[in-house]
């Protein structure tokens, strides 16, 4: 295990950064932007857990660790080397988003039906949870960039995309399952 007692390494003072296979990028980098934006989704589901209680925040809790080992995956490039690693590589893998696909349907399943668009808002749970949906997009957005080029791990991208249904269904959830959304009125305020 690494011990991180030294916090500043001044290594990235020039703008650039090492990712986990040891190679150096610039900081505005699209690998970066990627895990960057994933670990802003994961301080916004810090926020999150602050609100919820009892199984959600543990759901919470399980996909925050996600987060680090989506981080760990998108900072290695070259999935064609993981086997000359020396070291087993973290990469998200399909169960992952099983899981949070079989999370979906079980919150669904007590939701009012859903007959119109909704605004983010209505609790603060809820309002947090939206606002994480909209930061997993974007980190969707930075993989999906990554993915064209060719290298990047297809299940990262597909446990993003869920994730961002998940915190959808989630936020519905905390809304009263579905009786306290914020409706969406089209042409409301003409």
């Amino acid at each position: 295990m690494v011990v991180l007692n030294k916090i500043y390494t001044r290594t990235g003072d020039k703008g650039d950064t090492a990712l986990s296979d040891g190679s150096r990028v610039a900081k505005h980098d699209p690998r970066v932007e990627a895990y960057g934006t994933v670990d802003e989704l994961n301080a916004t589901l810090g926020l999150c857990r602050l609100h919820a209680g009892g199984q959600l925040a543990e759901r919470i809790a399980v996909i925050q660790n996600d987060l680090f080992d989506l981080g760990a995956d998108l900072s290695r490039p070259n999935m064609a080397a993981d086997d000359q690693a020396g070291y087993p590589v973290l990469r998200i893998i399909d169960a992952q988003v099983d899981r949070l696909e079989a999370e979906i349907d079980q919150m669904n399943a007590d939701l009012q039906p859903l007959r119109s668009f909704i605004l983010p808002g209505g609790t603060p749970l809820a309002a947090h949870l939206h606002l994480s949906r909209t930061v997993a997009r974007r980190a969707e957005r930075r993989a999906t960039e990554l993915l064209a080029a060719g290298d990047v791990n297809g299940s990262a991208v597909r446990y993003l995309n869920r994730l961002s249904d998940w915190l959808f269904v989630a936020g519905r959830l905390a809304n009263g399952g579905g009786t306290e959304d914020v409706l969406w009125v089209p042409g409301a305020s003409r």
